[in-house]
């Protein structure tokens, strides 16, 4: 896709653990919903980020790992790219992963900070994949002690903390009894803040850029 007439810049970041016996022609099919978006005819081709810095898509074969910090242009439609790439992936991995997206506004100028009223139109979402609708519940769980933890440790101490992930678990196992057999656990919903958390639509700043 063209890097003019593109509202966002987008940015793909995660590590996916992979089964040991994936091969890089399965991961590259898997992938195929990224690179062709990015006008590419192979993973090798697509696997380079717009951004030099960054590292792009690497398959890391001895350790049978994904490792993705990649940027391309496009629009709102790259989200069914996601979503069809998190189908191919779910098949691959061997845990659970969490795969950060972070829509940047490629018209808004930080520097010359528009009007009072103009926002970014950034958005950020989490999409999870894994080889079972537990394994993806299991890391989505993990993430949201984390930040309930992290974020209640401001005023309590760890250890008066344990009814809070009791209650975590609770829920989490009423979902995966309502849901174990949905498609939609892999997939956040639309709209600002996704599964976990967002940036960017008046909350406060944009989300920056991963740093290496």
């Amino acid at each position: 896709m063209s890097r003019y007439n593109t509202p966002f810049e987008i940015h793909v970041h995660g590590e996916v653990p992979l089964r040991a016996e994936v091969s890089f022609e399965q991961l590259q099919e898997a992938l195929k919903p990224l690179w062709k978006y990015g006008g590419s005819k192979s993973l090798a081709a697509g696997a380079a980020s717009f951004y030099e810095e960054e590292p792009g898509i690497r398959f890391d074969a001895p350790k049978h790992l994904l490792q993705m910090c990649w940027t391309v242009p496009g629009g709102d439609d790259f989200r069914q790219a996601l979503d069809e790439m998190c189908m191919g992936l779910n098949e691959l991995a061997e845990v659970g992963a969490p795969i950060e997206v972070t829509f940047y506004d490629a018209d808004f100028d930080e520097e010359e900070g528009g009007s009072e009223d103009e926002e970014a139109r950034d958005d950020f979402v989490i999409y999870f994949v894994g080889p079972t609708p537990a394994a993806i519940m299991q890391v989505q769980r993990d993430l949201l002690v984390q930040d309930l933890i992290g974020l209640m440790e401001r005023h309590f101490d760890g250890s008066e903390l344990g009814e809070v992930v009791e209650a975590v678990d609770k829920l989490f196992g009423r979902r995966f009894d309502d849901l174990a057999n949905s498609m939609q656990l892999g997939r956040p919903p639309r709209g600002p803040g996704g599964s976990q958390g967002g940036a960017g639509h008046g909350t406060g700043g944009r989300k920056p850029r991963h740093l290496h």
